[in-house]
């Protein structure tokens, strides 16, 4: 059975659990009351029923990096090291979730067209269900085409609150108007 390390972190919107290999890549992020949900998806990207979870510290660079972006340093959980075991597509949209601004939450559709695949809204939806990497993949950037929210498995309550804290931070970096 693969082990692989986890630490525990408080967050403003509660527990959350950080998984990363030997190599110090994460492979799994989620709050504590999605842990089946951490589980099933590691279980999945290392082809195996279940994964040794071994309590421990992390590279400090990964926490810290969810902590600074918590205290409103957005772009801190960009340089986050991933170990991504998706499809080459899920891996591609992951990608692309990472480019999406903070505070300028786009539609699944948007963001099928930026792939290229302007068809693949439902599709871009499944990759974005299967994210491993709740908050540091920022699939809660992606909104209904109607523009309302759409699911997030950490509850709609607590996406509400990361586009509004993003979009809180987004504003403060606003280059002044000229002129």
């Amino acid at each position: 059975m693969p082990s692989l390390t986890i630490e525990t972190m408080e967050t403003p919107l509660g527990v959350f659990h950080l998984v990363a290999d030997g190599e110090g890549r994460l492979r799994a992020a989620d709050f504590a009351d999605c842990e089946s949900r951490l589980q099933k998806s590691l279980s999945r990207q290392l082809g195996v029923s279940h994964v040794a979870l071994v309590q421990g510290t992390l590279p400090q660079a990964i926490p810290a990096a969810l902590r600074a972006y918590f205290s409103g340093q957005l772009d801190a959980i960009a340089g986050v090291p991933l170990k991504a075991s998706g499809s080459p597509f899920q891996e591609r949209v992951w990608r692309e979730l990472r480019s999406v601004d903070p505070g300028a939450p786009l539609p699944y559709a948007a963001l099928a067209a930026r792939l290229g695949k302007p068809d693949a809204a439902r599709a871009v939806g499944h990759a974005n269900g299967a994210n491993p990497f709740c908050v540091v993949v920022p699939c809660h950037r992606l909104i209904g085409g109607n523009g309302k929210l759409t699911g997030y498995s950490g509850g709609l309550e607590r996406k509400r609150w990361l586009l509004a804290h993003e979009a809180r931070y987004a504003m403060i970096r606003l280059p002044p108007k000229s002129g």
